[in-house]
């Protein structure tokens, strides 16, 4: 159960307490969801957008692992451990996505309020400017995320595709092995058929000596 980033069991301990951070990570940032605080928000939303790819890499790794435990009672045991976690970490992802559609909602009404504002006071420069950022921070953190996840989603391909070379080399060695085997019998059948041939000649010539011996034989007795 060991692979290129550990044992099954180390893993799945490392996406367990991802888990947790990026639990701790999301309810820290639905605290500031009304707060004046839009750079650090930002910056913790990425924070925990980045938590869940990992997690989710992390189940792909756990899956790749469990394929090799033999004993069925064991992988399906691990298998509901995986599924657990993937349940858990797509909640978290589903719960970011509702703070940041909610936040992107709430800069674009605040905006629109401040534009109002700004008409009728004649100076919205700088409260324009201010929410300007805030929505650039918010669209930098959603396109980062669906950067990730499309990253993700090529190490699953790239996983699964060497996953499925491995068993076509698995299967060619086992052919070679059968043709090997089989070359082996029929190299064992050919000594023994180029033997009982010399065994048969050895008869053919013991026989026609004993002839002719018998043969003279009685010609001799006769005289």
């Amino acid at each position: 159960m060991e692979g290129g980033g550990g044992t099954l069991s180390e893993v799945h301990q490392t996406a367990r307490k991802l888990l947790l951070k990026t639990r701790d990570g999301l309810e820290r940032l639905e605290r500031l969801e009304y707060s004046n605080s839009s750079s650090s928000s930002s910056d913790l939303s990425f924070a925990v957008s980045k938590e869940i790819t990992q997690i989710q890499s992390l189940c792909v790794e756990m899956n790749r692992l469990l394929r090799s435990i033999g004993v069925k009672s064991q992988r399906d045991l691990w298998k509901r451990k995986l599924e657990q976690i993937a349940e858990e970490a797509e909640s978290l992802r589903e719960s970011l996505e509702k703070y940041n559609s909610r936040n992107h909602k709430r800069m674009m009404e605040a905006k629109e309020r401040a534009e109002l504002l700004g008409r009728a006071n004649g100076d919205s420069s700088h409260v324009m400017r201010i929410y300007d950022d805030d929505a650039q921070a918010m669209q930098s953190v959603r396109s980062s995320a669906r950067e990730l996840e499309n990253a993700n989603a090529l190490g699953e391909t790239i996983l699964s595709s060497i996953h499925g070379q491995r068993e076509r080399l698995k299967s060619a060695q086992r052919k070679a092995l059968d043709v090997l085997n089989t070359v082996g019998i029929s190299n064992r059948v050919l000594r023994l058929i180029e033997r009982r041939n010399r065994v048969d000649q050895w008869i053919k010539y013991m026989g026609m000596i004993l002839t002719i011996i018998f043969l003279v034989a009685f010609v001799l007795w006769r005289r």
